[in-house]
């Protein structure tokens, strides 16, 4: 993806250094961050000195039309949190590909937004990117995120455990690898 994409409802598109407060307010709310890293808000310090400015960087860089994506309602512009391809680095993930992921705003849940936007990064990462197999990562407790992966198609490939230097409440049960290959989605 390399400047946008257009959803039925959203604009997916390259985040820039206008962008700083809402994502700021996105990774700094802590129902959005209970799931991921160690469960706590990121301080806007550190989204505004780090996190962004390495979005922003990722763009520059192999390979092509990854990266995260500013998620936006087509009509008014709102921003609702954002979408990503990325390749599979996260932890515990087996067979390499390409990674989705996605944050949204807690006034975006439940609205259908992170299924259509996940479906359509899929089909991108398969028909436009040449991605060979599309993974993803969640804690086993969140069921939300772990019914998008499955309506975009992914379907549960382990559970696995890793070793956390702080866990948060629901690691004891682990984390899910989800996974879809090419040849599946064609099929």
């Amino acid at each position: 993806m390399e400047s946008r994409l257009d959803t039925a409802r959203m604009t997916l598109r390259r985040f820039t250094e206008a962008d700083a407060g809402d994502l700021a307010a996105l990774h700094g709310h802590p129902d959005v961050m209970r799931y991921i890293g160690d469960g706590r808000p990121v301080p806007r310090s550190v989204v505004v000195g780090r996190q962004l400015p390495r979005m922003l960087r990722e763009y520059g860089e192999p390979p092509r039309g990854h990266g995260c994506f500013a998620a936006v309602r087509r009509r008014s512009g709102a921003f609702l949190g954002w979408f990503s391809l990325r390749p599979a680095t996260s932890a515990g993930l087996s067979g390499g590909g390409t990674e989705l992921g996605y944050r949204l705003l807690p006034s975006a849940w439940g609205l259908g937004y992170a299924t259509e936007g996940a479906r359509a990064l899929v089909h991108h990462a398969f028909a436009e990117l040449g991605a060979d197999r599309i993974v993803a990562t969640t804690m086993t407790v969140n069921t939300a995120s772990r019914r998008v992966m499955e309506k975009a198609g992914l379907c549960l490939v382990r559970t696995f455990f890793e070793e956390w230097p702080d866990p948060i409440a629901g690691a004891e049960h682990g984390d899910v690898e989800y996974a879809l290959t090419r040849e599946r989605w064609r099929g």
